[in-house]
């Protein structure tokens, strides 16, 4: 690979900029704007509001008909930011916590490279997607036709990953990233005097009673060879101290890799759910969204971008997927491909995604750009 060390320093500035002026999920318009502007100024075929807000751009070279998409996220948390960095986001409450700043200026940078060097043959699209933050960007760009419009042999998406050093680049085939549900009960009873609780149909104990029941599916109903994680994260419920509050609601979230754990847990919790009910007299209502499949790796994808990455870094095979979500499971869904971890700890105890101090290393751009394009070359590798 030819050298890439000019891109570096204006590719910073633009992270940081992004950085500065981050966007929540559909909502990013200034940043999809700036990377329109960057794609067409390098020559691609630029093409906006796929996805809502999301933006592809596509390079061809040579005569093959051979495709490869590469993605990036581009949306932001609502979060606070607590950095203090001169780049700190300007807009309170709203923070690129994740680093997809990041991963827009990698990818960037992969598509500024390639269009000059054209050492491949065949299509380059780049997926810039929208709101991967809870809202299924990924989803929206895949049901308007992404990849009957911008066909794709392979597709792969990179993030950056804070419990690996920077420099290592990781992988793995099948389950990377866990399938994410959600879950909200609502236990309704009358209402009453809490000096009278025998009168009252008590929704507050009740709620007591199903949470340790709720905590204890995974270790009761679940084989131990399986991997599930449930985890109760909200209890609201009465307004003051002497009032038995009709109305608890109790959430959480299920994290999962096998559709079968996936139908065991919510069917378990719907039962558990109507005997805590029938035992306190109360009324429940289970609402259950899965609004995020776990992400599967193909094999062969897996592999690919494995023998990319030796040649542009430390390379090795992740031995356990993560249960945190990504909707990039739903690009894979509907095309072959990978997701790929690319460290960036600088020291042990960066601060891990999702915290306000977060901040996404620009040290590891440059081998993220080495990735991208890596994968690229590879793929539609001249003289195939």
């Amino acid at each position: 690979m030819t050298d890439i060390a000019d891109l570096i320093e204006p590719l910073v500035a633009f992270r940081r900029d992004i950085h500065a002026h981050p966007e929540l999920g559909f909502c990013e318009h200034r940043t999809a704007g700036r990377i329109a502007e960057q794609l067409r100024a390098l020559g691609l075929e630029v093409h906006e509001g796929i996805g809502r807000t999301g933006v592809v751009g596509v390079l061809r070279n040579g005569t093959s008909s051979r495709n490869i998409g590469l993605r990036a996220d581009m949306d932001a948390l609502p979060i606070h930011e607590q950095t203090n960095l001169p780049y700190a986001s300007t807009t309170p409450g709203t923070f690129h916590g994740c680093g997809h700043d990041g991963h827009v200026a990698m990818l960037l940078g992969a598509a500024q490279h390639l269009a000059r060097s054209r050492h491949f043959d065949g299509t380059v699209n780049f997926f810039f997607q929208p709101a991967e933050e809870g809202q299924g960007g990924a989803r929206e760009m895949v049901n308007e036709g992404l990849f009957e419009r911008f066909p794709c042999d392979r597709v792969f998406g990179l993030h950056n990953w804070p419990d690996l050093p920077a420099g290592t680049i990781a992988t793995r085939p099948g389950p990377i990233m866990g399938a994410a549900d959600k879950f909200e009960i609502r236990l309704k009873g009358r209402g009453g005097h809490a000096a009278i609780p025998q009168d009252t149909p008590d929704a507050i104990f009740a709620a007591a009673a199903l949470v340790q029941q709720l905590n204890a599916i995974v270790s009761r109903r679940i084989a131990p060879t399986a991997s599930a994680v449930l985890s109760i994260t909200q209890i609201h419920g009465g307004h003051t101290h002497n009032v038995i509050p009709e109305l608890v609601t109790v959430s959480g979230t299920v994290r999962t890799f096998d559709p079968a754990v996936q139908d065991r847990i919510e069917d378990s919790i719907r039962q558990i759910v109507a005997g805590v009910a029938l035992a306190g007299e109360l009324t429940a209502t289970v609402d259950y969204q899965r609004y995020y499949p776990a992400t599967i790796n193909d094999a062969e994808a897996a592999q690919e971008a494995l023998d990319a990455a030796a040649t542009v870094g430390v390379a090795q095979l992740a031995p356990d997927p993560a249960f945190t979500s990504e909707d990039f499971a739903f690009m894979l869904q509907a095309c072959k491909g990978a997701y790929i971890w690319l460290g960036q700890a600088k020291v042990e105890g960066s601060a891990p995604l999702h915290n306000p101090h977060y901040d996404f290393n620009d040290d590891v751009l440059e081998l993220g750009i080495r990735l991208h394009v890596a994968l690229a070359e590879r793929h539609l590798a001249l003289g195939d």
